[in-house]
């Protein structure tokens, strides 16, 4: 630690004399909205906006729908489609504060790290890495640096949406466990403090004034697993039986396309009328009549001119029908054996089942998703365009049905049963798809609980809105908050998303001469912006219940849950004072008359 430490007041030092301004340069690379929203977290609504510097390095052409921050005021842009040293020298990386690598190439980041690390050996780096298995080894090469996967960080978020419930977040800090969940479902001598009022469905007040207007709280798991209620009742709702003959009747009905059964429907029921005709003309019982019917239709009847007119009619009628029920016939069976094979091949001989949860889409986040949800116990179905998607072995070793198809398809998501499922959680990657698929599965359940992945925010906000869709989630949303944290320095111990809000719980230490130096603790919190957890003086334990009077002195650690903004006023108010103008020669500025 002694060593990241010294680097980052060697960089403190070097940015006064390289710069010549008291800014903080940030250099950020990525081509995607977590680049963006990165930059929003960094310079939006922030008290120190002004004193940020941020250099974005971009490719010359933009390669994602959503927007990459390009457009941003107030930022350094860089175009170029190589991260080596020329574009790092270009961004002026030299005596950065920190870099941010956010393309989606673990490789690629790697190679980009390294290449930087030419340009400023002393760097504070961020890196978003997919494979999290790398991040060992990346810390080893980068002593100073945080390895982030925005996949892990947004999963919890789309489980908890599936499941109607908070997200699954815990955490353990200073001896306690923590973790998020509805007031009704913890008993109220666990509730550390009130995290949002969700019920208006509107608008989610975080952090309201008076805790017990909050009915989603932070709790201390206390003599049993974190969430082992929440985890139970969950169970039993998701874990119902399979009706019986499921299999049989998802079999029939998948053996013969529906143009082909509705035409043997129809000529079945000509038959019928006709069969029923000729019974009458024949004047014969409905037991000869139906003997009667099927020989003439399908074998065919050897003329009998003895036959009364009537008869002769029906039974050349009967025969041509039968001339066209036979083909059909056999299409059907052939028909049949191909939609066999085919649901074979990608999955979709599957049984009816209800109660479950369908993911559509196994890229990072939809496999990370799947698997939090069948290790809560949830019943699971995916379906992916790709056999061999990313998180499809995982599928297989975890006993998860597969679906191959597009999901934007009736009969792909009918496969999935999603009709009688608990919630539809969208997550590929391409927003089209994902919207199609919402609203066909909304055509074959009006009541469906669909959670939808959308990178752009906005966007998603007003799809939620217009289409009435239960959830919508922007990954690159939920993660910018702790990628910024990372970059600025800061040591979030986890975040929290509530809504369209991510909550970030990091631990603040007080500097002497800041602002809160010698103020009460009452002074910390702030309605709808920060709230007091827990306080420490020196190498004392965390006092979870701490006096407001108590007065804040030098050294103080505050432990507290926030919004970017409230946070970044905290940290404000918790940092030594800005140093005065520099001197020449360190002799001090001259006194103005009468001083």
């Amino acid at each position: 630690m002694a060593e990241p430490l010294l680097d980052r007041a060697w960089r403190a030092s070097r940015r006064l004399r390289v710069n010549g301004e008291a800014r903080a340069h940030y250099v950020i690379c990525g081509q995607d909205p977590l680049a963006y929203w990165l930059v929003r977290t960094l310079l939006v609504g922030e008290p120190q906006a002004g004193r940020v510097r941020i250099t974005l390095i971009v490719p010359e052409r933009r390669r994602s729908p959503g927007p990459d921050g390009r457009e941003l005021p107030g930022i350094e842009v860089i175009r170029t489609d190589r991260l080596d040293e020329v574009a790092f020298r270009r961004a002026g990386l030299a005596g950065a504060d920190g870099l941010a690598l956010l393309h989606q190439d673990d490789v690629g980041n790697m190679h980009a790290a390294l290449c930087a690390q030419e340009v400023e050996p002393r760097l504070r780096l961020v890196v978003r890495m997919f494979n999290t298995g790398l991040a060992n080894g990346v810390r080893q090469i980068f002593p100073d640096s945080a390895v982030l996967s925005d996949a892990s960080m947004a999963a919890p978020a789309f489980v908890a949406a599936a499941l109607g419930e908070v997200a699954p977040t815990h955490f353990r800090h200073g001896g306690r466990t923590l973790y998020v969940a509805r007031r009704d479902d913890v008993r109220p001598s666990e509730i550390v403090c009130g995290v949002a009022d969700t019920r208006d469905p509107q608008q989610d007040l975080v952090l309201p004034a008076d805790d017990r207007a909050a009915d989603v709280v932070l709790a201390e798991a206390a003599g049993r697993p974190a969430g082992t209620e929440l985890a139970a009742r969950r169970l039993a709702r998701a874990r119902r039986r399979r009706r019986p003959g499921a299999m049989l009747l998802q079999a029939v009905r998948s053996f013969a396309t529906r143009k082909i059964g509705i035409a043997v429907i129809l000529v079945l029921a000509m038959v019928a009328v006709l069969g029923a005709l000729y019974a009458n003309a024949a004047q014969v019982g409905w037991a000869d009549a139906l003997y009667l019917t099927l020989v003439t239709t399908l074998t065919g009847q050897d003329p009998d001119t003895a036959k009364s007119p009537a008869e002769q009619v029906m039974q050349v009628v009967l025969n041509l029908a039968g001339l066209t029920l036979i083909p059909l016939i056999t299409a059907v069976v052939v028909d049949g054996v191909v939609n066999a094979r085919l649901a074979l091949h990608t999955g979709r001989s599957l049984p009816e089942r209800s109660g479950h949860v369908v993911v559509v889409g196994l890229g990072n986040i939809g496999m990370r998703v799947m698997a939090q949800l069948n290790d809560f116990g949830v019943e699971v179905v995916a379906i992916d365009k790709n056999r061999d998607a990313l998180g499809a072995a995982l599928a297989r070793r975890l006993g998860v049905p597969l679906v191959v198809g597009d999901a934007g398809q009736e009969e792909t998501l009918r496969a999935a049963s999603v009709a009688t499922c608990q919630a539809l959680v969208v997550v590929s990657t391409d927003d089209g798809a994902n919207l199609r698929a919402a609203l066909n599965g909304r055509a074959i359940n009006d009541e469906l609980w669909v959670v939808l992945r959308l990178f752009d925010g906005d966007f998603a906000e007003r799809v939620q809105r217009a289409f009435d869709i239960g959830t919508s989630r922007s990954v690159s949303y939920l993660a910018a908050p702790s990628f910024a944290a990372a970059l600025l320095d800061r040591a979030v111990i986890a975040t929290i998303p509530v809504g369209r809000h991510a909550l970030l719980v990091t631990e603040v230490p007080v500097a002497s001469g800041s602002a809160l130096d010698g103020r009460p603790l009452a002074n910390v919190g702030r309605s709808g912006s920060v709230r007091l957890l827990a306080h420490a003086r020196g190498g004392q334990r965390l006092d979870w219940a701490p006096d407001p009077r108590m007065v804040i002195v030098a050294g103080d650690r505050l432990t507290v849950v926030a919004r970017r903004a409230g946070l970044n006023a905290l940290l404000r108010d918790s940092a030594p004072p800005e140093p005065g103008p520099p001197t020449s020669a360190g002799v001090p500025p001259p006194r103005e008359a009468g001083e």
